[in-house]
């Protein structure tokens, strides 16, 4: 048994030096020193992930301490998915791991044989994701966006995921042709009674499972990097209460939707029933810390992927 156990640890070991190595991109110096053991014995943990099979083009070992992680905050938020990846803390990306295990949750919903209507956000970390997916033919099923596809100036949205998606995915695809947000409520009544844009929402409305990126507030946050919001109007959300965002739609450090003039003008379409969706967050990092939490604390969310260190922020109380 004892034997079994360090053999497993070793696996772990390993494990964790083959996704410093391979996903984070680190040196065999680096990951010594990240894991406080020689260079040999890294290169050593290398060579074992490599021998064992453990590395492919994503990491297939699950790493006992990411397990544990998992099954805590499945439990204190009751959440339907869980999976946290390691931390690298030298790495400044936002995206590295958690996008490679977001592309691998995609692909296995998207490789089930019944149709499904899988429901897609917006986002960098959420584009890297899809980025990293394999082409799949799944004509049974049905892939919408929740959010405009038109930047505020008129153009293309860069993170807006559909289009990239399309060119792996061969399913039926329906964009959203709006932008995120529209200049007056009234207008949002105008576009969203188009029976083009009705029939998208109709559709997103069925999602068996939504893939979204949680955005943080402040006049570095992607709202305002992407022109939707002056920091004007950012800075006095925040004096507002508000502590993040899914889609445009704001909310508190409650995870509450803000009853507010800049949801009145969010023109994506609402974030599926957790009642029968997995809507799964994608996020991690410190800047994201608050709303994160908040968006699982106010169920707008039933599922997380994101690393240790904020699992381990989420945690703490």
């Amino acid at each position: 048994m004892a034997r079994k156990l360090e053999s497993h640890g070793r696996l772990d070991d390993a494990a964790r030096a083959g996704w410093l190595y391979y996903v984070a991109g680190r040196t065999q110096d680096e990951i010594a020193s990240a894991m406080g053991i020689s260079r040999q014995s890294a290169q050593r943990l290398v060579s074992l992930a490599v021998a064992e099979r453990l590395i492919k083009v994503r990491l297939d070992h699950p790493i006992a301490a990411c397990l544990e992680l998992a099954r805590a905050l499945r439990d204190k938020y009751d959440l339907k998915h869980v999976e946290v990846v390691p931390s690298d803390a030298g790495s400044s990306s936002t995206t590295v791991g958690i996008a490679e295990a977001a592309a691998a949750e995609i692909e296995r919903w998207l490789k089930r044989s019944d149709p499904i209507v899988l429901a897609i956000g917006t986002g960098r970390t959420l584009k890297a994701a899809v980025d990293q997916l394999p082409v799949i033919e799944c004509p049974q099923h049905r892939v919408v966006s929740l959010t405009g596809n038109i930047g505020p100036d008129g153009s293309a949205a860069y993170y807006n995921v559909i289009f990239s998606m399309a060119d792996a995915i061969k399913a039926r695809h329906y964009p959203m042709p709006l932008p995120v947000l529209v200049t007056a409520s009234e207008d949002r009544e105008v576009l969203h009674a188009q029976a083009l844009v009705r029939s998208t929402l109709d559709i997103s409305a069925q999602a068996d499972v939504t893939f979204v990126g949680i955005g943080e507030m402040g006049i570095d946050a992607p709202l305002c990097l992407d022109g939707f919001l002056e920091k004007d109007e950012m800075l006095a959300l925040m004096k507002r209460g508000a502590a993040g965002e899914i889609c445009g739609w704001v909310f508190d450090g409650q995870g509450r939707l803000l009853v507010d003039p800049i949801n009145d003008r969010v023109a994506s379409a609402p974030i599926p029933s957790r009642e029968t969706s997995s809507v799964i967050g994608i996020a991690k990092g410190k800047r994201k810390l608050s709303a994160i939490k908040a968006a699982l604390t106010g169920h707008q969310i039933n599922g997380l992927i994101t690393d240790e260190a904020t699992a381990e922020f989420l945690l703490r109380d």
